[in-house]
């Protein structure tokens, strides 16, 4: 586990991860040597999926302890992760609003 987030105050949550999309996409051809998010979209594909899994094992964790800190700041480093995924095997944030609008109708 990573060091807590101090101060965290409430965001938007639509325009915080459109915006992490595209930070994320724009690290697409950045060098995996100068930034970590390069690595996990070039990188081997089991890294990047290992890492999903042990964020998401982390955010269970956290959830089983009710430590409500914990439990955002694991779902955050999730979050990212599946960004991550998201952008290296092509899935768009529109197609994922859309997977889920479907899912609520």
């Amino acid at each position: 586990m990573g060091e807590r987030t101090e101060n965290v105050v409430d965001g938007n949550l639509g325009e915080t991860i459109a915006g992490l999309a595209t930070v994320i996409h724009g690290r697409r051809d950045a060098s995996p040597e100068a930034s970590y998010t390069a690595r996990l979209l070039q990188g081997k594909e089991d890294s990047l999926l290992k890492k999903l899994t042990e964020e998401a094992t982390e955010v269970v964790m956290a959830c089983k302890d009710r430590d409500h800190d914990h439990i955002r700041y694991e779902a955050a480093d999730l979050v990212y992760h599946l960004l991550v995924a998201l952008e290296r095997y092509g899935v768009t944030l529109d197609e994922l609003a859309g997977e889920l609008d479907a899912r609520r109708r």
